[in-house]
């Protein structure tokens, strides 16, 4: 039996477009040089997953969204889970992430036009989490991780969702131990973050 790992069409770029627009290792807060010509580029393609995987030349497009409730108190919490069993991405299993998300699909495309990033990421937030409270979307910036073999063929682009309560619910077994923690919490466990999310902590949040 195929795997979707085998059959998934992914949205990819060249490594080379993105080195073209400014190369940098780890976090980016200039989503205005990069986010709208990676996905309008006429070079952004749909490749097999399979395949991408295993191919620096290329880099797989991920939105990465990060929840994150600050309450009357000023206290910021931030969603936190363990990454469980599934078709996620083996390289990473067993690791905390902050992050939400997943593949850009051809599928996205079939349904959404030139919509289709956005289609993307809200497929995989209705896939992976119930939202059940009101949020305040925006996109922060990129990651690029060339330190890591997962990182390689990957390229982040996060948005934050700030939620006026902590009410987000994981739909999947490969989120597992989830729930919402201070920055206190989460730099005790840094060392066991997916290295996205630590990336992602220092940026954000000065952990």
């Amino acid at each position: 039996m195929s795997s979707i790992l085998d059959t998934e069409q992914v949205l990819v770029i060249p490594t080379g477009l993105f080195h073209s627009l400014g190369y940098f290792q780890g976090f980016s807060r200039e989503t205005g040089v990069y986010v709208e010509r990676l996905l309008k580029s006429d070079l952004a393609e749909y490749r097999p997953r399979s395949e991408m995987e295993q191919d620096p030349s290329y880099k797989q497009l991920i939105p990465y969204c990060i929840f994150r409730h600050t309450d009357a108190s000023g206290t910021v919490r931030v969603f936190r889970y363990t990454r469980g069993g599934g078709e996620g991405e083996s390289r990473l299993k067993s690791k905390m992430s902050v992050g939400i998300g997943g593949h850009i699909s051809s599928m996205d495309a079939e349904s959404a036009g030139e919509e289709v990033y956005r289609q993307g990421l809200e497929r995989e937030l209705q896939e992976e989490v119930n939202i059940e409270t009101p949020y305040i979307e925006s996109c922060v910036g990129l990651i690029n991780d060339d330190e890591t073999e997962v990182g390689k063929v990957h390229l982040g682009i996060v948005h934050l969702m700030d939620v006026e309560r902590p009410d987000v619910f994981p739909k999947e077994a490969v989120i597992a131990e989830a729930g919402f923690l201070g920055l206190d919490e989460l730099a005790r466990d840094f060392d066991r973050m997916e290295s996205w999310s630590q990336i992602c902590l220092r940026a954000l949040f000065g952990i």
